[in-house]
């Protein structure tokens, strides 16, 4: 007798596996063709303002963003200097919740945002907005601090240790439990399991692997997607069936690497035209504000950079709340202080050298020149192996961001499917399986749908920021005002305070 696995395969060879089913698989592929097709018109739709179009999602995290900053009373100015002291082990507690440290969570987050979009997403904006669209990223890129910390601060003020050791924590916990105590039980239970939904296949990273192998091939000039695919797998598999202490110290050596390197390269080139960058500076100011600069005017540069910041900080999305969840901390305004850093690295100071990098070798303005192709031509200019180099750093943003990814995913999957240990373990290799095909396989709409499950995820993630505001203000302002009464700071505390 057949299972039904097997009679689903000899199925799936010609007509639906489902014998009461009338459609034939080329239906059935049609059918979900059409329908990523449509989620993902859905997610990205567009208004047009002042004959700029823009995207409801880009303005749903913008909006968040605004919020965040201004309800929180602009703590990427007030807590600017106390998240550096904590990320430096200032406020140590040994003793603290948590399964990394701070520094280690903050790392392991980066990992997942410092990534191709720093190299080609800046060169993207820069060819459609000129680089007037530098200023505004870095400007939005600022704003992202403070959703960053909000959505931080509130992943570990709802964060649940586990009877069994380990932390459960991520925006799914926190409207889980977050709402709960406010009495939308119902609700966050429904948000919790959306978010966790999408988190999924969000997390995918086919893509990440699909453009480390684009480089490395365009290189090296071989062509062999599979087995680039199987050993990428593999290189993953061996960090990400660790636990979250492994993760978290690779991640807190690979992700310093990786971005001195590539800042590394672009101080070279900044520094062999260093004449050139006071001019460069000024045309951007310029640019930014210059109504022909681009269709729109002013209005159309702004969008452009702004689009290019909500995407490439990830801010509101709740991805980065997974890794710092399970910093070693009793203060959970503490982990919001130093994840706001994250946006700052990775958008303000990462993107703008790009952009900079950019303006002052004159690619910018070079025919036929975009995404990665035009960043490549500006280190080679100064740089005589850059496409080496630059093959290298894709590669390394690429594993970081499936370590990341893959951790993330697994926690999501967890919170739908149960916590233990056969299933992380079983579900970890599934992602590291699924990575062997991102080179081989011609992606297409699965692009597509992972595309639109990650920016779904700012729908819940963002409503429970809204609902959770007062809960917010009242731990942040009690933070800091702890914080003050700190030896470390020149109060008198000699001790945390009990929570």
């Amino acid at each position: 007798m057949r299972s039904p696995a097997r009679r689903a395969w000899q199925g799936a060879r010609g007509a639906c596996p489902f014998p009461a089913c009338p459609l034939k698989l080329p239906e059935v592929i049609e059918f979900l063709s059409g329908l990523i097709d449509a989620l993902s018109a859905a997610v990205f739709a567009s208004v047009t303002i002042g004959g700029v179009e823009i995207q409801l999602i880009v303005m749903w995290l913008a909006a968040a963003m605004l919020f965040a900053t201004f309800w929180l009373k602009v703590p990427q100015v007030r807590g600017f200097v106390l998240a550096w002291k904590t990320l430096g082990g200032r406020f140590h507690d040994a003793t603290a919740p948590g399964g990394i440290s701070q520094f280690q969570a903050l790392s392991t987050a980066l990992a997942s945002t410092v990534g191709l979009g720093n190299i080609a997403g800046v060169a993207v904006a820069v060819a459609m907005g000129g680089p007037g669209a530098i200023l505004w990223m870095m400007v939005i890129g600022v704003f992202a601090m403070g959703l960053k910390c909000a959505e931080v601060t509130l992943g570990l003020m709802y964060r649940e240790q586990l009877p069994l050791g380990g932390i459960r924590g991520g925006p799914a916990v926190t409207l889980e439990r977050g709402l709960a105590a406010i009495g939308l039980a119902p609700l966050g239970v429904v948000l919790g399991l959306a978010h966790a939904f999408f988190m999924i296949f969000g997390c995918l990273s086919l893509v990440q692997v699909n453009q480390a192998y684009v480089q490395v091939s365009n290189v090296t000039g071989i062509s062999a997607p599979l087995a680039f695919g199987v050993g990428f797998a593999l290189l993953c598999g061996l960090v990400l069936l660790g636990s979250i202490g492994w993760i978290g110290r690779v991640a807190g050596r690979l992700v310093p690497a990786m971005c001195l390197l590539y800042i590394g390269a672009c101080l070279v080139v900044l520094a062999a035209n260093v004449g050139a960058v006071p001019a460069a500076m000024a045309l951007i100011v310029e640019r930014a504000f210059a109504p022909e600069a681009v269709g729109g005017g002013v209005l159309g540069v702004f969008v452009i950079g702004m689009r290019r910041a909500v995407y490439s900080s990830e801010a509101g999305v709740g991805t980065a709340v997974v890794a710092h969840a399970q910093a070693r901390t009793r203060e959970p305004a503490s982990e919001g202080m130093v994840a706001l850093i994250e946006p700052f690295i990775d958008t303000v100071v990462i993107c703008t050298i790009t952009g900079l990098t950019l303006v002052v070798s004159g690619m910018w303005m070079a025919e036929g020149l975009e995404g990665v192709a035009m960043t490549s031509a500006a280190l080679e200019s100064v740089i005589p192996f850059a496409p080496q180099l630059l093959a290298l750093i894709v590669f390394l943003f690429a594993y970081s961001t499936a370590l990341a990814n893959g951790f993330y995913a697994t926690q999501a999957f967890q919170h739908l499917a149960g916590h233990g240990r056969r299933r992380e373990r079983a579900f970890k290799l599934f992602f590291c399986a699924q990575l062997s095909l991102g080179a081989a396989l011609d992606l297409g709409r699965v692009l597509d749908l992972v595309d639109s499950a990650f920016f779904l995820m700012a729908l819940p993630n963002v409503i429970g920021l809204f609902l959770l505001a007062g809960p917010l203000r009242r731990e942040t302002e009690a933070y800091f005002d702890r914080m003050k009464a700190h030896p470390a700071n020149g109060g008198g505390r000699t001790t945390w305070p009990a929570r």
